[in-house]
């Protein structure tokens, strides 16, 4: 399969993924599309780090969160919604639901080494993902003309 083919059918299963934890999350239907959109950015960006970028998987969601946020902040604008309804969901697809997994996993079998291997990892992409949260929403929006005092 050829790159961008691979690409468009990451993008829309994520996208399609994303709808669906929105779905169960009671999003209001009406931002659905936004809510895929979202979530497909944040996993096409990834993709893109994690593949040919050659990225770790901590450095990769840190560049993935950066867009993703950005188009939440985007979203909750033009939809006049809060921005955690689009984050919420958009940050499905980067969630490290396998790391955290295993990490159980591996301290129910009483593997400590794994465990650890395992946890220290998850919790790095779970850092990385709050820092590129945090480091789009400390930018402040602009709000329009500043009104000029009259003389």
């Amino acid at each position: 399969m050829s790159f961008w083919l691979e690409q468009a059918v990451q993008f829309a299963v994520a996208m399609l993924a994303t709808i669906c934890f929105g779905l169960t999350f009671n999003v209001d239907k009406r931002h659905f599309v936004a809510c895929g959109l979202t979530g497909a950015v944040g996993w096409l960006v990834y993709c893109i780090g994690n593949g040919p970028l050659g990225l770790s998987a901590p450095a990769a969601t840190l560049l993935a969160a950066l867009p993703l946020t950005a188009a939440a902040r985007l979203f909750s604008i033009r939809h006049r919604a809060p921005v955690t309804v689009f984050l919420l969901c958009g940050i499905f697809p980067l969630v490290p639901g396998a790391g955290i997994y295993y990490t159980a996993y591996y301290f129910l079998r009483g593997d400590n080494n794994l465990c650890a291997i395992h946890g220290f990892e998850t919790l790095k992409v779970a850092v990385a993902l709050a820092l590129g949260i945090a480091m789009v929403c400390s930018v402040p929006l602009r709000t329009g003309e500043r009104k000029r005092p009259k003389n």
